[in-house]
């Protein structure tokens, strides 16, 4: 054996070693937090998110009250108080339905037409990154995970600003401006730079045009001919709508809050919330997602065929297949509970665009699994009411049938949030926040120092 494999493997003993010490060391007694009553994750025991904040950006219900009990019914989305389901139905044959989106999350009301004109003319004007930006930052040591390129470009604008620490609101709002409209340059440019430098691709830059839409814009800037369908922008205008915000609750959001609070710039702030967003169970969701319907479509020979369906997602719930977690991904959430109302939009926008592409089967095989794991999982839990499925069962199989690669699924998603962020870290800076710090109980036991000699 060489002496460098020697090295290797005994640093991978010691790796080993340091790593069950680790653990031993990390470990708490679980039942200890049941003894503290501690609210794991920030929830109750019945999975109820525990208060920590107020907003008026955005609400999301899935039950009513009815005699002080809970009631399921169809999930609801808010902005600003306004339904968005309903806005998307008013949104028929526009273009910039993000943009005014953006618009009433940050200032609180949905704009005119000449309101929304000069605020889509007044963003354009931000649409672009400092001189020399792309050479230097998005080009240089390129990220095989978008997510983690696009929190060292926002970190790196940090360098670029006249007045980064600046937080008063005039200055944190100019600054969104400026987040907002180069989100999708630096996750687009990000994602060529990886393909051409570690894969050998072309590489093409192409610049954003003032008179498209943010979805026009990124299908533009992606695509090798630039060239894309009414209907394709369309579908992706919708995925930013309802991607743009969920509440102060969720993990990301949250993190806006937590980091917000402690007075730091707007570009510490948002790469935070950019790495909550990359976690598998948050962002990252639509991608485990996708990556059990290839495993489904492998070991499922007919997809007429709803018996065999059956019985690969028992396998796959007796952690006998798939990932061995025992998780149908995508089905069920922690608010909604008859439906989603993302996942409601969304499921529609992909039976239209897979009647555009030519994979109707497809989407019907979707479908199939989506009832059939709602049965699955309702009998299995023995719940009253079916397991709805998620934004994420339709999120991923639309992006790939827009020709999105799924480097880019969770930074769309982020590409959106952006818009949800700022509001939120806005409405943080507005109402003086106190700092956020939690309460942690220690529990381990004082011990007495000894030198070293007598250990």
């Amino acid at each position: 054996m060489e002496q460098n494999e020697m090295i290797t493997e005994d640093r991978q003993k010691v790796l080993d070693r340091f790593t069950e010490e680790c653990i031993k060391s990390c470990s708490i007694d679980l039942n200890l937090y049941q003894e503290y009553d501690v609210k794991r994750g920030l929830r109750e025991s019945s999975g109820k998110g525990v208060l920590t904040g107020l907003t008026e950006i955005s609400d999301v219900s899935g039950f009513r009250l009815e005699a002080g009990r809970k009631i399921p019914v169809d999930g609801q989305l808010y902005y600003k108080g306004y339904n968005v389901k309903e806005m998307i139905a008013g949104f028929e044959k526009r273009r910039y339905n993000y943009e005014e989106i953006t618009y009433l999350l940050l200032f609180g009301e949905l704009p005119d037409q000449k309101q929304l004109n000069d605020f889509i003319a007044f963003l354009a004007k931000f649409r672009e990154l400092p001189n020399k930006f792309v050479r230097d930052v998005i080009m240089t040591s390129p990220s095989e995970n978008i997510m983690n390129g696009m929190q060292k470009c926002v970190l790196a604008l940090y360098s670029y600003d006249p007045n980064p620490d600046d937080y008063t609101v005039r200055n944190v709002l100019e600054q969104s401006f400026h987040l907002i409209a180069t989100m999708p340059l630096i996750a687009v440019y990000g994602y060529h730079a990886y393909q051409h430098y570690c894969n050998d691709r072309s590489l093409v830059i192409r610049y954003p045009k003032s008179d498209l839409s943010t979805a026009e814009n990124i299908l533009r800037m992606l695509r090798e001919d630039g060239q894309y369908t009414a209907l394709e922008a369309k579908v992706l205008d919708a995925a930013l709508v309802i991607h743009a915000e969920h509440g102060g609750g969720n993990n990301s959001t949250f993190t806006t809050h937590v980091v917000t609070s402690t007075g730091t710039d707007t570009y510490s702030a948002i790469a935070a919330s950019l790495g909550s967003l990359k976690g598998p169970k948050h962002g990252g969701a639509n991608l485990k997602v996708q990556d059990m319907f290839s495993d489904i479509k492998e070991n499922v020979k007919n997809w007429d065929d709803e018996a065999e369906i059956c019985a690969y997602l028992e396998k796959i719930m007796n952690r006998e297949a798939f990932d061995h977690a025992g998780l149908i991904y995508g089905m069920g959430h922690a608010i909604y509970t008859v439906s989603d109302p993302r996942a409601v939009v969304l499921k529609q926008y992909a039976k239209d665009l897979s009647k555009e592409k030519g994979l109707e089967d497809e989407y019907r095989f979707y479908e199939t699994v989506e009832r059939l794991a709602s049965q699955l999982l309702t009998e299995r839990k023995r719940l009253s009411k079916p397991i709805c499925c998620n934004v994420d069962f339709y999120s991923g199989f639309v992006y790939s049938m827009l020709g999105i690669p799924r480097q880019l699924f969770t930074p769309i998603f982020a590409i959106s949030r952006i818009s949800g962020w700022c509001a939120h870290r806005m409405e943080e800076l507005v109402n003086e926040s106190k700092l956020i710090r939690p309460a942690y109980k220690y529990v381990g036991h004082h011990r007495d120092y000894l030198n070293i000699e007598e250990r």
